[in-house]
């Protein structure tokens, strides 16, 4: 039998366990996010910011093979959505290193962003490639470090096409949504954009351009050059504004 001494001792003990497994878990669970998402929930002393990578290809409807680095929009659309709804989150810092991938994928998870209220600011770093573009600029302010580039080129597919008039005219109806995206996202024209989707003599083996980090602002396509302080710093100002 215990006497109120021991069951007293034994709380106090018991306590003392909880409280070192808490503190374990919070340091442990930043490492966790990333390892589990590749994104992670920044602390800082003023305000709770959100950092989502989106890296590699983006995976749409048809898995991609094993080996390849994924982005995969079935977690990043629930993951916009908690973001928008959580109350502890203050903004959102979206950093891009991407080939491109699925158009529709893309266009949905860039359609939610821009959608979202909470301040929201990009960051290309590397490289922000084709229905990586739509992703950069559907921030509310976007950044691009001097040495990363944007691949803008026309619609593609994979696998058997019927080459027949209504192939061609569902690949423009396509192209032309995000041309039209783009434009009501940036500071760049429909035609414009257009005009550098179809450029020819610049890519080896396809039609289109190549636009590195200060083109890419004198563009009109992302609103400045920068690195992540310059990023965070902007995102806070939103916040706090």
């Amino acid at each position: 039998m215990y006497n109120n001494g021991d069951i007293i001792s034994k709380d106090k003990e018991t306590k003392k366990r909880s409280g070192k497994a808490q503190k374990k878990s919070e340091d442990t669970a930043p490492d966790e996010e990333i390892e589990s998402s590749g994104s992670v929930t920044v602390n800082g002393k003023d305000c709770r910011i959100y950092c989502l990578t989106v890296i590699g290809e983006i995976e749409g409807h048809i898995e991609s093979p094993p080996q390849n680095k994924t982005t995969k929009y079935e977690h990043v659309i629930p993951r916009l959505v908690s973001i928008e709804e959580d109350s502890n989150i203050d903004g959102l810092l979206v950093i891009l290193n991407t080939v491109g991938g699925d158009i529709e994928a893309g266009l949905a998870i860039a359609e939610l962003m821009a959608g979202m209220t909470k301040p929201t600011v990009s960051l290309v770093l590397g490289g922000g490639h084709s229905i990586g573009v739509p992703l950069a600029v559907a921030a509310k302010y976007s950044f691009i470090a001097p040495s990363a580039s944007m691949t803008i080129h026309p619609v593609r597919t994979t696998g058997l096409t019927l080459g027949v008039r209504q192939s061609f005219e569902y690949f423009q109806r396509m192209q032309q949504r995000i041309n039209n995206f783009v434009a009501e996202n940036s500071r760049i024209t429909a035609e414009r954009y257009n005009s550098l989707v179809m450029t020819t003599g610049e890519l080896v083996m396809d039609v289109g351009t190549v636009l590195e980090g200060r083109r890419a602002v004198d563009e009109g396509l992302i609103d400045s050059v920068g690195n992540l302080s310059l990023a965070l710093k902007k995102l806070r100002e939103m916040i706090s504004g």
